[in-house]
């Protein structure tokens, strides 16, 4: 039987253009992508070169810290380019996909006769482990340290977040495997919604989470479950996906890194989800797809905690939407904010949209207002469900206090914990920003 935590804090912002629960096929143009800032912490060593031919499974980087965390490319074919920025920052490795794939065999293994040192040591060498974070510091995990526990969110309760329940149909025997292969390692939790097909899994703890978002970041259920204190480590999967990756590796062998991915958004003319591999190029995705005439902005990701991308961009390593919403910098408004703004979204209730309940809004990118000082109006804990100060750790990250940092809950939080706050702060700070600066601050404070 399934725990049941209540949580009463949170806010559900409703969107228009939520995926359709049918599938587009999609041919790929062959060009895919992977790239090292999808792994929050990881220094890139490249070890292949331009003209390589490399097969599904092959590493294309390790992390230079941990030479043995290695990433595997999706797919088969020739390194086309090792793309670098300023001071020589590894952007992206493109590889040209081949017509007919070759995968590296890794050999079916069966996870209930496996130790954790046989399932951590299989998914180093597939590549994989770089898929898993950890807390504290919210980073890409290493192999050095073992967890007192790991914590699985298969609830997407995002703006226009793609459903994980649809993606799962018909790979229940993988997700299963994977979460028995996770359960070897260390204790595992998996947090679900209310009325979830996985509430049965074995081999884990399952914990139903009923409340609003952020219900389903994975933070918020380490918090509400088992906090990490100093000097602890918890292992955290807040993309279910990669659960799947992990389950087909042992069932099958090989790296597939195939994602059920949303096209949503309120400027998208179908939306609907689609089938595709990590650090895939979005063109033919979005070719055709919304109003070339609008100015529009595309989103790799949700709205709340997505990276800005364009066609050219590449679906990122956790990404299960791709979102498109104006971006309003075309938009002339009569009076401005003087007008009751029917079709504008208002958490405290400034507009006159409040009175027409569960409205669905097409919210543009604006951001309605400049930087101005930090109000203690308390408004950050009515969206955080959280037992920190929210405002009160912001605050003693700005001010670089590492010991007020590490009083008031900072080992046990990540930047998208605070994405809801920075949406209804009214002082318009950049609140995953600040927090992501604090965490890596105080990760090279402790190194």
């Amino acid at each position: 039987m399934a725990n049941v935590i209540r949580l009463r804090k949170g806010l559900d912002i409703h969107l228009q253009g939520k995926a359709e629960e049918t599938k587009m096929n999609l041919k790929s143009n062959g060009h895919y992508a992977l790239v090292p800032d999808d792994f929050e912490g990881v220094v890139p060593k490249v070890v292949v070169r331009e003209g390589d031919v490399v097969r599904a499974g092959d590493a294309l980087f390790v992390n230079k810290l941990y030479p043995e965390v290695r990433f595997a490319s999706p797919v088969s074919g020739k390194v086309t380019a090792v793309e670098r920025g300023d001071r020589r920052k590894v952007l992206c490795v493109k590889v040209e996909a081949d017509s007919q794939q070759q995968y590296v065999d890794f050999g079916k293994k069966d996870v209930a006769a496996m130790d954790a040192k046989a399932v951590v040591d299989a998914l180093l060498e597939a590549g994989l482990f770089g898929f898993i974070n950890q807390l504290p510091y919210a980073i890409s995990t290493n192999p050095s340290v073992m967890p007192k526990a790991i914590f699985v969110s298969a609830l997407r309760d995002k703006p226009l977040a793609g459903s994980f329940e649809f993606e799962v149909k018909g790979q229940e025997a993988d997700f299963q495997t994977g979460l028995t292969a996770l359960s070897k390692i260390a204790k595992t939790y998996l947090g679900v919604g209310v009325g979830s097909s996985l509430e049965n899994m074995k081999d884990v703890e399952v914990n139903v989470f009923k409340g609003k978002c952020p219900a389903g970041n994975v933070g918020v259920q380490v918090n509400n479950i088992d906090p990490v204190n100093k000097g602890e480590v918890v292992w955290t999967i807040g993309d279910p996906s990669v659960v799947l990756f992990i389950g087909r590796l042992f069932n099958t062998g090989k790296v597939n890194l195939t994602r059920t991915v949303a096209l949503c958004g309120s400027e998208v003319k179908k939306p609907c989800y689609v089938d595709m591999l990590v650090g895939e190029e979005l063109s033919t995705l979005l070719s055709n797809s919304y109003d070339a005439d609008h100015s529009v902005r595309i989103i790799n990701g949700n709205v709340l905690t997505g990276r800005i991308t364009s066609k050219d961009g590449f679906l990122g390593a956790h990404t299960s939407e791709i979102t498109v919403i104006p971006e309003g910098d075309d938009n002339n408004e009569l009076l401005g904010w003087i007008m009751p703004r029917f079709g504008q979204f208002s958490v405290n209730r400034s507009y006159f949209s409040w009175l027409f309940g569960k409205k669905a809004y097409a919210l543009d990118a604006r951001v309605k207002g400049g930087e101005r000082h930090m109000i203690m109006s308390g408004e950050y804990d009515k969206v955080l469900p959280m037992d920190i100060y929210g405002e009160y750790l912001i605050k003693a990250i700005i001010a670089g206090d590492i010991d007020k940092m590490e009083q008031l809950g900072i080992y046990e939080v990540s930047p998208e914990d605070f994405a809801l706050a920075e949406f209804v702060d009214s002082s318009k700070l950049e609140l995953q920003r600040i927090v992501r600066e604090g965490l890596n601050n105080l990760r090279k404070e402790n190194a």
